[in-house]
């Protein structure tokens, strides 16, 4: 363990990369999934059985904590970590694609962003230095700057006019956070799907200087195509020793191309929102215990798995409190899902550091073309 924050590349293969992230509240191995537990909470797991999985850290929503329970009460219950009996590190957002996405109820000037609450209506400001402040009596260990993420499609000439309002966010956001040992602060480059424009957010952000990096402004309907298009240059306009973070991706195929192309961090919910809709995700694909097909089914959802889910329970079962409502069903999909998630970072991290990345997303895909195995 670290007392300050720092990463260490160990392996390349082409542009991927693995290595690991120190903190002082522990290592973060990389390429890294971290499962979002956007109120203090990763829906229906505990926090030891999301450990279990492999998670070595946590993504918390800003915007979601600040309305409920309140940042400063969180500050006054020990922060966080204490809080949510998770004890290794933290990345918070910065609030500001919860806001952006509220858009009748708010209003976006230099300063920051006026809203109102969608749980009771109550007026709220973000800004760069609020932003700053939540996170810091929230405790996490990495911060995001404060931007603006404009929803795509939009026109260049609107990108190109959000992208550089972040910049002068990113540069607030810098200026807020203070001296903070141990604690890293990220930028965020935007510029839509525009190389000239990511270019222009990259400078900006390397003038600031940053401990970390993300790839902010994708995942928000441009489609893989456009996105993978973006991460074939973007990551390389970044600093080569500094994390570089993609912001709600993804799915697992968004996740091997991210990696692919110079990612090492990643986030998404939907390993456990989809665990909570009766969805499986597996090395053979998606699979919806919900279907009849599994009702009499006696074999796991993988019988190459060693979660919970697979190894103490049929897909009949699964089914079962599925169509029956019952609570179990999220809890052991989720399992699963993030139990998959982890499993596949660290077949990629192995494939990184073996030098056969190739070869492992070779397999990769055509496990997933095979398809779920055939109904009984």
């Amino acid at each position: 363990m670290s007392d300050r924050f720092q990463f260490t590349l160990s392996a390349t293969d082409g542009k991927a990369r693995t290595g690991v992230i120190s903190t002082p509240r522990g290592e973060i191995r990389t390429p890294a999934f971290m499962p979002v537990g956007t109120a203090a909470t990763v829906k229906a797991m505990l926090p030891e059985s999301v450990r279990a999985t492999g998670a070595d850290i946590l993504l918390g929503n800003t915007y979601h904590l600040m309305l409920r329970p309140g940042a400063e009460r969180v500050a006054r219950m020990g922060g966080l970590h204490k809080f949510m009996n998770w004890d290794r590190p933290i990345l918070t957002d910065s609030g500001g694609f919860q806001v952006m996405s509220l858009a009748g109820l708010r209003k976006l000037t230099e300063e920051g962003v006026t809203f109102s609450s969608h749980i009771d209506g109550s007026k709220h400001m973000l800004s760069p230095e609020t932003s700053m402040e939540i996170q810091r009596l929230l405790g996490s260990d990495i911060v995001m700057a404060f931007d603006e993420c404009p929803a795509l499609p939009a026109t260049e000439e609107d990108v190109a006019k959000s992208m550089r309002l972040s910049m002068r966010w990113a540069q607030r956001s810098r200026d807020a956070f203070g001296d903070r040992p141990g604690h890293a602060l990220f930028g965020i480059m935007q510029g839509g799907v525009t190389r000239d424009l990511r270019e222009e957010s990259a400078e900006a952000l390397k003038a600031i200087d940053f401990e970390g990096y993300a790839v902010g402004g994708l995942a928000v309907g441009e489609g893989q195509e456009a996105m993978f298009g973006v991460l074939d240059y973007a990551p390389g306009f970044l600093p080569q020793d500094k994390p570089r973070y993609l912001m709600g991706v993804g799915k697992p195929d968004d996740i091997v191309g991210a990696v692919q192309r110079g990612i090492d961090m990643m986030d998404c919910v939907l390993p456990s929102r989809s665990g909570r809709t009766g969805q499986a995700w597996t090395r053979r694909g998606q699979v919806n215990v919900k279907n009849a097909r599994h009702a009499d089914d006696p074999r796991p959802l993988d019988e190459n798995c060693t979660c919970p889910a697979c190894t103490g329970y049929s897909r009949a079962y699964l089914h079962h409190v599925f169509r029956a409502g019952e609570m179990i069903s999220g809890m052991l999909l989720t399992w699963h899902n993030l139990h998959y998630f982890q499993e596949l970072m660290q077949g990629l991290r192995d494939a990184i550091a073996g030098g056969r990345l190739d070869a492992f997303v070779a397999d990769f895909h055509a496990q997933r073309a095979e398809g779920d195995i055939e109904p009984i």
